[in-house]
């Protein structure tokens, strides 16, 4: 399955990814006064002065799932997305999901009189995530644990490479 993984060193703090998930994510193709954007499922946290992007994991056994009173918060078996907009269990905004995310990426939003929990969803209306696709810097990819695996190894050989030329 598919992930989304994060090359924290490659990410420059641009919210490129931010913005791009609000926008994928909101009802009108024209920008709303920031009151009223969508609440961004990517967040950007800084770590030792540098900008880490964070995203939901989506993970193998969701705690988000387990807190979940009514059901709305589920994990898709064929993608593995874990979601609660997809369902036809309503979410209610009791926020247990948000209190359990060990990763702190689900965020509450006020939507008239209506509370409901949001999260990435891997932005599966369009096909690819919109955080990756507007990464410029190709900190935010999308693909399967192998390939990553791999790009990771290709990485490392690159940056060893240009160290040990640089000693020279």
């Amino acid at each position: 399955m598919k992930r989304i993984y994060v090359i924290k060193e490659k990410c420059n703090g641009c919210m490129n990814c931010v913005v791009a998930c609000q926008k994928a994510h909101a009802d009108s193709e024209f920008y709303a006064p920031i009151r009223d954007m969508e609440p961004s499922r990517i967040h950007l946290q800084v770590v030792e002065k540098s900008p880490v992007p964070l995203v939901c994991r989506h993970c193998e056994e969701p705690a988000c799932v387990k807190a979940c009173m009514t059901g709305a918060m589920q994990k898709d078996e064929k993608t593995g997305i874990v979601s609660n907009e997809f369902n036809p269990q309503k979410c209610v905004g009791c926020w247990m999901c948000v209190m359990a995310c060990p990763f702190g990426v689900i965020s509450p939003k006020k939507d008239g009189d209506r509370k409901i929990a949001v999260k990435c969803d891997m932005c599966v209306k369009r096909g690819s995530p919109a955080c990756v696709d507007s990464c410029p810097k190709g900190a935010i990819l999308y693909m399967e644990e192998d390939e990553f695996a791999e790009y990771k190894r290709q990485l490392s050989v690159e940056e060893s490479s240009l160290r040990q030329d640089g000693d020279s």
